[in-house]
């Protein structure tokens, strides 16, 4: 990976001239406040001298002007800090959204069998915390920006405090940054990786245990599911708090820093006492400045791995291509034996054995575990938009998208009308339910099917497949959670819809009802 990739613009495929005008705040500002300081320490210093100095002194001290210009500066200032603050915050929020969208696209494009880290909390790490470590990047480029300026503004300062107080500045403000940055990387290095690890595993093992949390309160296992989240909560913990030790400990030794410099400025120096006093905050204020410049620095190295994951997620293929449309049925083999179009098998076998894996393997989800083929071609070099032209899978954990039923329907493909999808539903003996609703197919579901139970969301699964179209239905335990009534007239117009389309049938069930729409069975164990 070339460096180009790894810098944090270049991967939010952001332009430098969006954050252009923030920086120019971000420098106004900095200008701004050191101003302050500076006239300020001077005013203060003058306006004591000119005090002690006697009744004349005070007399022919001008005390509008310096007054006049510090309030402009605080004006100046606070209006600039806004306009950093704002400016940046917007282009990071709105680059980082079309950055999210953009990574999205290019995981879904995808074939799932051969992309790395496909898992939901792989993906969830990408798509959250390298982009939020991003978008923290980009937010603060312009206050990198502005250090240098401070830098700059600081050393014009020392100026005034003659050439051996600027040579003194200009070494302390250069050796910072190495110096800062080797001294923080080892206090927060360990810290923050462990603390970057930890928050990974947690949000991978929260979004498993949150998958299952339907069968976690049903079996009452929600302290155990808790007991497993402690620990790790704890290392986040505990990692998170030696980071802030360190940037505590790292914060004082600028504070000695800052100190240090003043001291050789006040040693140095070669003017008045209001100049003196003007120089030595205004290296106050860039030494603070320029330690910022450092941390960012060493931010944006601890963020590296970050980086060149998001780069290799940017340099993915986004196009996401279509299901091929199936000209012909094609002809299944599974193990030794072909099944022609239209053939209705039911796979079976023990629990465990391996029977769901088949179907994903020819949903092409999943790699096969057994000899599997598509008119002679084994799965796993088939492509993926191939078997999914073949394939329409209703899976045993039905997935449903936030949104309406109509919403969920239209995963299936485009086009659809709605006598479509109320004759899917209809199948899939759903539709009393939905047309009892108010809202019909607008009615909205939330995370997992919101309001519908377990059963419902598995006929509606059942319909979105049978809308898909496609010549093999592949379906896992479609009437679990059934009653047997409605078991058995599901049974009959999946029965009849088969016979109308002629469409085929992979089957998994451990309910005997659904076998009988089978005419041949294939045992899992005999296709190894």
């Amino acid at each position: 990976m070339t460096a180009p990739h790894r810098n944090p613009l270049a991967v939010a495929g952001l332009a430098r001239g969006r954050l252009l005008f923030a920086s120019l705040c971000a420098g106004l500002a900095a200008i701004a406040a050191i101003g302050l300081l500076g006239v300020s320490g001077w005013f203060l210093t003058g306006a004591a001298m000119a005090g002690a100095g006697g009744t004349v002194a005070v007399a022919a001290f001008n005390y509008l002007i310096p007054s006049a210009l510090i309030r402009l500066l605080a004006i100046v200032r606070t209006l600039a800090r806004y306009g950093e603050r704002l400016l940046s915050h917007k282009v990071a929020l709105e680059s980082m959204a079309d950055l999210r969208g953009s990574l999205f696209d290019r995981l879904a494009a995808q074939d799932s069998r051969h992309a790395q880290d496909s898992s939901p909390g792989e993906a969830s790490n990408r798509l959250i915390d390298d982009v939020a470590a991003l978008e923290d990047l980009v937010i603060r480029e312009p206050a990198c920006h502005a250090a240098l300026v401070s830098a700059a503004v600081g050393l014009a300062a020392a100026c005034l405090a003659g050439i051996p107080a600027l040579i003194w500045l200009g070494a302390m403000l250069g050796m910072l940054p190495a110096l800062f940055g080797r001294v923080s990387l080892a206090l927060t290095r360990k810290p923050a990786d462990a603390a970057a690890e930890a928050l990974g595993n947690l949000r991978r093992h929260y979004i498993e245990l949150a998958a299952s949390r339907a069968e976690i309160a049903a079996y009452g296992l929600a302290d155990e599911a808790l007991a497993e989240l402690e620990p790790i909560a704890d290392r986040l913990d505990n990692a998170r708090a030696r980071l802030f030790r360190a940037e505590a400990l790292q914060g004082g030794l600028l504070t000695l820093y800052g100190a240090a410099a003043m001291a050789g400025i006040l040693l140095l120096a070669q003017a008045s006492a209001p100049i003196v006093a003007l120089a030595m905050l205004a290296t106050a204020s860039a030494v603070e400045a320029m330690g910022g410049f450092a941390r960012s620095l060493l931010r944006r190295a601890s963020l590296d791995a970050g980086l060149r994951r998001l780069a290799v997620l940017s340099a993915l293929d986004p196009t996401l291509a279509q299901p091929e449309t199936a000209k012909n049925a094609a002809v299944v083999t599974l193990g030794g034996r072909q099944f022609a179009p239209g053939a209705r098998i039911a796979l079976t076998g023990p629990s465990g054995a391996g029977k769901t894996r088949v179907l994903l393997a020819l949903a092409g989800m999943q790699e096969p575990t057994v000899p599997l083929a598509v008119d002679g071609e084994p799965v796993d070099q088939c492509p993926a938009r191939r078997l999914e032209g073949q394939f329409a899978l209703s899976p045993q954990d039905a997935p449903m998208l936030i949104g309406t039923v109509a919403d969920n329907l239209r995963l299936a493909r485009k086009g659809l009308t709605e006598a479509e999808m109320w004759h899917a539903l209809t199948v899939a003996q759903l539709r009393e339910r939905i047309a009892g609703s108010e809202l019909g197919l607008d009615t909205p579901l939330g995370e997992a099917g919101g309001t519908l139970s377990g059963g419902e969301r598995k006929r509606l699964s059942l319909a979105r497949a049978l809308l898909a179209g496609r010549p093999w239905l592949l379906l896992d335990e479609p009437s679990e959670g059934l009653d047997a009534k409605t078991e058995a007239a599901l049974v009959k117009s999946l029965d009849s819809w088969l016979r109308e389309t002629g469409t085929g049938l992979i089957l998994v069930s451990h309910r005997r009802a659904p076998l009988a729409l089978c005419d041949a069975e294939v045992e899992i164990a005999s296709l190894a």
